[in-house]
C-alpha cells in the first residue's frame, strides 16, 4: 500500500467503517437499533391491521343492519302510529 493510497478519502472511509463495524460497542448499538426498529415496525403493522379490520367491520355492519336495529325501527314506527 502506497502513501498516496492511505491519504485517499475512499480508503480512509473504508478503514473507518471497518473499524466501526468491528467495534463491539458499535455492533451492540446497531443490533439494539435493529431490534427496536423491527419491534416498532411490527407494532405499527399491528395497529394498522387493527384499524383496517375495524373499518371493514364497520362497513359490513353499516351495509347489513342486524335484526335489533330493524326491530327498534319497527317499534318506533308502531309507537308513533299508536300515539297519533
Amino acid at each position: 500500500m502506497d502513501t498516496d493510497d492511505i491519504l485517499n478519502p475512499a480508503v480512509g472511509a473504508a478503514v473507518a467503517i471497518t473499524a466501526a463495524v468491528l467495534s463491539p460497542p458499535v455492533r451492540r448499538v446497531v443490533r439494539r437499533g435493529a431490534v427496536y426498529g423491527l419491534a416498532g415496525v411490527l407494532i405499527a403493522g399491528d395497529a394498522i391491521s387493527s384499524f383496517a379490520q375495524g373499518v371493514a367491520r364497520g362497513a359490513r355492519e353499516a351495509a347489513q343492519p342486524d335484526g335489533r336495529e330493524a326491530q327498534q325501527a319497527g317499534t318506533a314506527a308502531e309507537q308513533a302510529g299508536g300515539a297519533a
